[in-house]
C-alpha cells in the first residue's frame, strides 16, 4: 500500500526552508515528516503541529538551520529535539532514536539513523509514519496505511510491550480511539490495556490529566469511555461507577472537555478527584460548583426562575448545573440557554450610600436589609423601578423592632 500527501502545509515556503536546510547539511532524505502531520492528512483531519525526524544529531540540526538563517532553539536537545522556527511557524525536529531502557514512566534513548528503529519505538502505527519533502509516505511497520484508512489504533508490535514501555500509551490508545477510531478498538490493545490497567496509577496525575482532558475534547468520545470502563481503566481514574448513560447524554450537549469529566465522577468525590489529577483551582471549582445538590436547576424550570439562577450562580455555574440536569432526567436545555443568554444579569440596584441617607448606621442591620431587599427584588425578578419604596419599608421594619428583619 502507497500514499503521497497532498496537503496545503507541505507547500508552505516556511516548510520548504526547514527542510531545505536540513537536506543541505545531511543529503536528500535526511529529514521526514512524522507523526500526526502526516497521519492526519491522510485521515482528512486539520494538521495543527509539524513535526519532522531526521537521521541529523540534534547539534547539526542545529547548525544547519542557523546556516540557513532560522532561529533554532535546544527545546530537548538532550533527548534529540530541535525547534526551528521560519516565517513565525515552529517546526518540532527529532533525531532517529531508539530505546535503551524504560520504566513504564520515561526512557533512556540512543540516537539512530534507521528509520525502522525509530518508527519500533513509536506507540501506535498510524503515528509510525513518515513522508518526505515532496510527500511520499513511507510506512515501516506496514500497517500504519492501512490502519489510517480504516480507522483502527494498533500499538507497534506487542500491546503490552509497547505498554510497559510507558503506561500512558493505555490512555493514548482510547485517546486516539476517541479521535480516529472506527468501529470497534483493536481486540489485542484492548486486552492489554486491560490486563495492565494498574499502570495507570504508576503515572504523575498531571500526565494523566492532560490526557484524559484530550479525549474527552474529542467529537465523540462516547465508545471510548465505554471500551475503558471495560478494560478497568475508568474505575482505577475515578475511583466511582461512572453513569455512561448520563455521559452519553451530556456528550451530545456540550463538547466542553471539563464539564464531560464532570460527568464521569460522582458530584461527592468532585473536589478530591480534582485534587487527584492535579487540576488547576479554576478547573476545581468549576467541578465543585457545578455539582446540584439542591436539584433546583432542571430544563423544566420557567424563565423567571432561571434568571434568578443566573443571578444567584454566575451564568457559568448556571449553565453546567442545567446541561447536566438535562442529561440526567432528559428534557431540552436549548430554550433556557437561549433566553438566558439572551438576558445581562442587572446590578444590585441599591447600597449602603442608600441606607445611610435614610439614617441607618453602618452595621449588622445594613446587611440585613440589603439582603431582605435583594431576595425580594429577585422574587419580583428584577424590577427597574419602586427601588426607594421598597426600601423604605425595609427601614420602616427594622425601627419597630429588631425581630421583624430576622
Amino acid at each position: 500500500m502507497s500514499a503521497t500527501l497532498a496537503a496545503a502545509w507541505l507547500t508552505l515556503p516556511a516548510t520548504h526552508a526547514v527542510m531545505s536546510a536540513l537536506e543541505a547539511a545531511g543529503g536528500v532524505g535526511c529529514a521526514r515528516f512524522v507523526g500526526g502531520c502526516v497521519r492526519n492528512s491522510l485521515m482528512g483531519q486539520d494538521v495543527d503541529d509539524i513535526d519532522i525526524a531526521t537521521r541529523l544529531q540534534p547539534k547539526a540540526t542545529m547548525a544547519a538551520l542557523k546556516a540557513r538563517g532560522l532561529k533554532a532553539i535546544p527545546t530537548g536537545i538532550e533527548h534529540g529535539t530541535v525547534t526551528a522556527v521560519a516565517n513565525g511557524r515552529p517546526f518540532e525536529i527529532t533525531t532517529l532514536r531508539r530505546d535503551v531502557e524504560t520504566d513504564g514512566r520515561r526512557a533512556v534513548v540512543a540516537f539512530s539513523e534507521d528509520w525502522a528503529e525509530d518508527a519500533a519505538r513509536r506507540d501506535f502505527r498510524l503515528n509510525a509514519l513518515y513522508a518526505d519533502a515532496v510527500g511520499r509516505v513511507f510506512d515501516p511497520t506496514g500497517g500504519g496505511l492501512s490502519d489510517a484508512a480504516a480507522g483502527r489504533i494498533v500499538f507497534v508490535g506487542e500491546p503490552e510491550a509497547r505498554i510497559r514501555e510507558d503506561y500512558l500509551r493505555i490512555l493514548r490508545f482510547f485517546r486516539f480511539f476517541a479521535w480516529y477510531g472506527r468501529g470497534e478498538p483493536d481486540a489485542d490493545g484492548l486486552a492489554a490495556c486491560a490486563r495492565l490497567a494498574e499502570g495507570v496509577e504508576w503515572l504523575s496525575a498531571e500526565r494523566v490529566s492532560k490526557e484524559l482532558l484530550k479525549l474527552l475534547a474529542a467529537p465523540d468520545p462516547r465508545a471510548a469511555a465505554r471500551a475503558m470502563a471495560r478494560a478497568g481503566i475508568l474505575a482505577r481514574l475515578t475511583d466511582s461507577e461512572a453513569d455512561l448513560d448520563a455521559f452519553d447524554a451530556l456528550t451530545r450537549l456540550t463538547p466542553d472537555p471539563l464539564l464531560r469529566l464532570s460527568m464521569l465522577l460522582s458530584d461527592a468525590e468532585a473536589a478530591t478527584a480534582a485534587a487527584r489529577l492535579r487540576l488547576s483551582n479554576a478547573q476545581r471549582d468549576r467541578l465543585v460548583a457545578a455539582a446540584d445538590p439542591s436539584g433546583e436547576i432542571s430544563s423544566t424550570m420557567g424563565n423567571k426562575a432561571a434568571r434568578a439562577g443566573v443571578y444567584r450562580l454566575g451564568r457559568q455555574t448556571f449553565e453546567d448545573r442545567l446541561l447536566k440536569s438535562a442529561a440526567r432526567q432528559g428534557g431540552d436545555p436549548a430554550p433556557l440557554l437561549e433566553a438566558t443568554r439572551a438576558w445581562t444579569p442587572p446590578a444590585m440596584p441599591v447600597g449602603g450610600r442608600d441606607l445611610a441617607a435614610r439614617g441607618v448606621a453602618p452595621g449588622p442591620a445594613t446587611g440585613r436589609l440589603l439582603k431582605a431587599f435583594e431576595q425580594g427584588w429577585i422574587t419580583d425578578d428584577f424590577p427597574d423601578a419602586g427601588h426607594a419604596a421598597r426600601l423604605d419599608a425595609l427601614v420602616a421594619a427594622i425601627s419597630a423592632g429588631p425581630t421583624e428583619t430576622r
